[in-house]
């Protein structure tokens, strides 16, 4: 049989995945893991999609998205985040990791590389490598909330770099990077010509400073901007994000780019969008209210355990220091779900920057995320130098095998 030759067999499965598929297996698992909000979508947005399905809205639309999304975005886009676009500059994506993958595909090649912080998002890596392009990192240190500087993001650009990946509110930390740092950013980005991508999926989650983007410094076209759905409107599932571009040859490469992998987004996830965009906004503001409540609790409660955290600015994460009991997180995360039952993410999932901390999803049932630490510090205060149980690797070797 042919082998295959594609970049994607050096593609490696984020941690993040591998724990939620072994505490899919545990019913007792308490499951702080996966960054998924505990809320359904709100009813408006369920009852208006089923009426717009019932009514025939079912077909294919444009590769780039309905005209009607696209303008409603545009009109968002101008109101909320301050950026004097049009419906021409907006390209509707099957989530807003798919909009990441489409735009390296579409302005990056082999030989090219693009930076990303450290820690990092891992599917952000994965599509990397999946085109064939390299993978360079910056520093986002835990000393400095986990906020970047200028002089470290330019230190790791190299003459192979094409893309500076920004995210804030940050996954998996957080941190919410300054307005004067995201400038800088920009005017990095000019003077060695690069494209600048800003995940902005958690723009609506923030707690203690306001949102702010790079693309409010962009004058010539550079910054691409990648929003979702999934988190303002818990709509994980419905699979909607979009990407905001000045650059109209930008657009077209991302058209095509959609229309070879997707043909289009989901018209009835569309019709749903439309309705979230137009529909009552109490929810977001009750969910965001809640997870700086949830924030709060979480880090009191560690806080006086004596386990050291980061607290968060943004999102609904919450990267937690293990290292008083092992700097080997992963070897942490699964005895953790062996002997307490709690799922979390291992903090090597998202690189070196990670490492010897686990991250934490607020956005999950508030007894159940205290109850989860509280057996997270118990975790720590008992841990002793031993190997991970061999039926727990054994389960990990089989789930990585499984869809290899």
């Amino acid at each position: 049989m042919p082998i295959s030759t594609s970049p994607v067999t050096r593609m490696h499965r984020s941690g993040i995945r591998t724990l939620m598929e072994l505490a899919m297996r545990d019913p007792e698992a308490i499951r702080l893991e996966i960054g998924e909000p505990d809320v359904p979508t709100p009813a408006h947005v369920v009852e208006a999609a089923g009426r717009d399905a019932a009514a025939g809205h079912t077909g294919y639309t444009s590769s780039t998205g309905s005209p009607e999304l696209r303008e409603a975005l545009a009109e968002k886009v101008r109101r909320v985040n301050g950026l004097d676009v049009t419906a021409a500059d907006v390209v509707v994506t099957h989530g807003a990791m798919h909009g990441l993958a489409m735009a390296i595909n579409a302005l990056a090649g082999p030989g090219d590389e693009i930076l990303v912080p450290d820690p990092e998002f891992p599917n952000w890596r994965m599509a990397a490598v999946a085109a064939g392009v390299g993978v360079g990192t910056y520093p986002a240190r835990a000393a400095n909330g986990f906020v970047p500087t200028l002089a470290d993001i330019e230190a790791a650009i190299t003459p192979a770099t094409r893309a500076v990946v920004v995210c804030s509110p940050n996954n998996p930390t957080g941190a919410m990077y300054p307005a004067e740092l995201l400038a800088g950013v920009v005017e990095l980005a000019r003077e060695h010509d690069l494209w600048v991508f800003s995940d902005e999926c958690y723009e609506a989650i923030t707690f203690d400073q306001p949102h702010a983007s790079p693309a409010a410094f962009d004058t010539d076209g550079r910054v691409l901007t990648f929003f979702s759905f999934s988190k303002t409107y818990a709509m994980t599932g419905w699979r909607l994000g979009y990407v905001v571009s000045r650059d109209p040859g930008v657009i077209d490469l991302l058209g095509q780019v959609a229309e070879a992998t997707v043909a289009c987004p989901s018209s009835v996830s569309q019709r749903a969008a439309l309705a979230a965009l137009s529909g009552p906004q109490d929810d977001v503001a009750a969910a965001v209210a809640s997870y700086r409540e949830r924030r709060d609790a979480a880090v009191a409660l560690l806080d006086a355990r004596g386990v050291p955290s980061v607290p968060p600015r943004g999102a609904f994460y919450l990267m937690v220091d293990v290292s008083a009991a092992t700097t080997d997180s992963e070897a942490f995360a699964l005895r953790l779900l062996d002997e307490r039952h709690v799922s979390v993410s291992p903090g090597s999932a998202f690189g070196a920057g990670g490492e010897g901390m686990v991250r934490v999803s607020l956005a999950s049932e508030r007894t159940a995320l205290l109850e989860g630490l509280s057996r997270l510090a118990d975790m720590v205060d008992a841990w002793q130098a031993v190997e991970v149980p061999a039926a727990v690797r054994e389960a990990l070797d089989g789930a990585v095998t499984a869809d290899s």
